[in-house]
């Protein structure tokens, strides 16, 4: 295995790799679309040993993959719809991922769900609940989180006092997992590239190739020089989410799947404006979806909507209504009510639900979770629904559904094969006292860091270790180091600015000005790596201030239509 390292000549490699494929020498798997199922996809068939390729028109993670609740869960809404197949799987995904292949990126997160009935709440939550908490068990396995508890009113009290007195009689305590997506994406992708694939982000997808009826390949675009080539492959697999019926159009075919792209809005506040035990969420019902209280780094994330999205899917962005829907809804059961100026940030992205049936006004929240694969040409496999806990096994489906009988002699390897960083963490956590002692960090920062990064954190320790310089907060974005934004650059793949400050980090939601401030010294940080000079430096930082402000400025419209239309003017050359 490689060190899965994403560098600007891994990614010249990459495209070379690509670009010389063969009808004769072609990919065993090729991959459209870098979100979590199309990374999956990419890092399951390359574990197999195949020759693989990956692409994405923009940056990893840049559609609904960096935009998500950031939770790993079974899905306990699901348990309402009696989707129990759904749940299961999803439980045992999650598990997984906390105790074997990603427990440095995925951690358990506690969630308080509060009874508005004593008895009748109690009863009906509790027995679901329940009900969850024992799909997760596993004879002869050491339980991932523990088992839920019932909280009297008193206790409710003293474990979120910034509940409303008449928000609940009492509540329910169970837990589920966090992940920070945009990294998870990018450390699939990483880990992908160890086995062999060829991964580079920012190639557009222009066209399908064909060799009589089947698709044979794609042609694709570089999109940092305009260069358009040919790749060929035996097998696509088509991972587009809100982009797959854009990708079957361009590929001519005749079948396909039909997507329902569903917006889901959520802001962030600070953790001080909200009196509540800072690793235990709320979760609560609202009319047309749930209501999310996620505590993160400092703040908490609030979420979300669920409403259907007509517009442009390159540009999901959200109005003034959706956050004042946001805040009536966290208001409701919140004592010290939040305000718009309470939001530091906002962010916006598209489930790609997958919709067999059209009818008008169909809410989106009635559309099945579970996904499908479909052949929509011969050699040519789309995927979609599903949701982002369950990655794993819709990757599996996928390649298993391309490679037809030949997977029963290529059987997949990810249950068992953990993400790059993964394996040794816990030796890395034990030592964290004697890391924040030698960088004179405390010890929230060396967590952060291996929360991060897991083992990999080694790297980052490194690039101090050579230049002290690096081992001092950014300005602007003072819960990062300098070497953050170095090592994004040379081995995670940004390409553009916005790469870094929003998906390497989450400026975009994680400080009021999203990330202005910090954009000058990431800059200067990267351009060099990048092969940036002034100009192009300059026009960096330019786009990214301009797409942030078209962001804020659409977040005052009342409207899609009118939103979406800032958004996209602020993105014409």
């Amino acid at each position: 295995m490689r060190n899965g390292e994403l560098s600007p000549s891994f990614r010249d490699e990459a495209l070379h790799t690509l670009e010389n494929t063969t009808p004769d020498d072609p990919l065993d798997v090729f991959v459209v679309g870098g979100g979590v199922t199309g990374a999956g996809s990419a890092f399951d068939a390359a574990t197999r040993g195949l020759k693989v390729g990956v692409v994405d028109a923009k940056d990893w993670a840049s559609g609904t993959s960096s935009r998500s609740s950031k939770l790993m869960h079974g899905g306990l809404r699901y348990l309402e719809m009696l989707d129990f197949k759904l749940v299961a799987e999803a439980l045992k995904e999650r598990d997984l991922l906390l105790q074997h292949t990603a427990p440095h990126l995925v951690e358990p997160v506690a969630f308080v769900f509060p009874f508005e009935h004593r008895l009748i709440d109690r009863a009906f939550i509790g027995s679901g609940v329940l009900l969850y908490d024992t799909m997760a068990t596993r004879p002869g396995r050491k339980r991932a989180v523990p088992m839920h508890r019932h909280l009297g009113k008193k206790a409710l009290s003293a474990h979120f006092p910034g509940l409303a007195d008449d928000a609940a009689v009492g509540a329910l305590e169970y837990y589920d997992a966090k992940v920070d997506d945009a990294r998870f994406v990018m450390t699939l992708i990483r880990s992908a590239a160890g086995y062999g694939a060829a991964a580079a982000n920012h190639v557009s997808v222009i066209g399908y190739l064909h060799d009589g009826d089947r698709v044979s390949g794609v042609r694709a675009r570089d999109e940092m020089t305009g260069r358009e080539f040919d790749i060929h492959a035996r097998h696509t697999i088509l991972a587009g989410g809100v982009w797959t019926e854009e990708q079957q159009d361009l590929a001519k075919a005749d079948a396909g799947l039909k997507v329902l792209a569903s917006k889901g809005v959520h802001i962030t506040v600070d953790q001080d404006k909200i009196k509540a035990d800072p690793n235990t969420g709320i979760i609560s019902k609202t009319e047309k979806s749930v209501l999310f209280v996620i505590p993160w780094e400092g703040y908490w994330v609030i979420g979300t909507t669920d409403t259907p999205w007509d517009q442009d899917v390159d540009a999901p962005v959200a109005n003034s209504d959706d956050i004042d829907y946001l805040l009536k809804h966290a208001n409701a059961i919140l004592t010290d009510k939040l305000t718009r100026d309470d939001v530091i940030g906002v962010y916006s992205g598209l489930r790609p639900l997958l919709q067999p049936v059209v009818k008008e006004g169909q809410a989106s929240t009635k559309v099945s979770r579970e996904h499908t694969v479909m052949e929509v040409e011969p050699a040519l496999a789309a995927i979609a629904g599903g949701k982002f806990t369950t990655y794993r096994v819709m990757a599996e489906d996928a390649v298993d559904f391309v490679l037809g009988d030949d997977a029963k002699d290529r059987r997949s390897l990810t249950e068992s094969v953990p993400l790059l960083g993964a394996q040794g963490v816990g030796a890395v956590r034990r030592g964290q006292s004697g890391i924040a002692e030698k960088y004179g960090w405390d010890t929230d920062r060396v967590e952060r860091l291996i929360r991060r990064y897991g083992t990999l954190v080694e790297d980052i320790f490194d690039l101090v270790d050579e230049d002290p310089e690096l081992g001092r907060p950014l300005p602007g974005a003072q819960r990062y180091l300098r070497a953050e934004a170095h090592y994004a650059a040379t081995s995670e793949g940004a390409v553009h600015l916005g790469d870094v400050l929003e998906r390497r980090m989450r400026l975009n939601y994680e400080v009021r000005d999203r990330g202005k401030a910090a954009a000058e010294a990431v800059a200067g940080i990267i351009a060099p790596i990048l092969g940036w000079d002034e100009e192009r430096e300059a026009c960096e930082i330019a786009d990214f201030k301009a797409h942030v402000d078209a962001q804020i400025a659409a977040e005052s419209t009342h409207d899609d239509v009118t939103a979406a239309a800032i958004v996209e003017e602020s993105t014409k050359p």
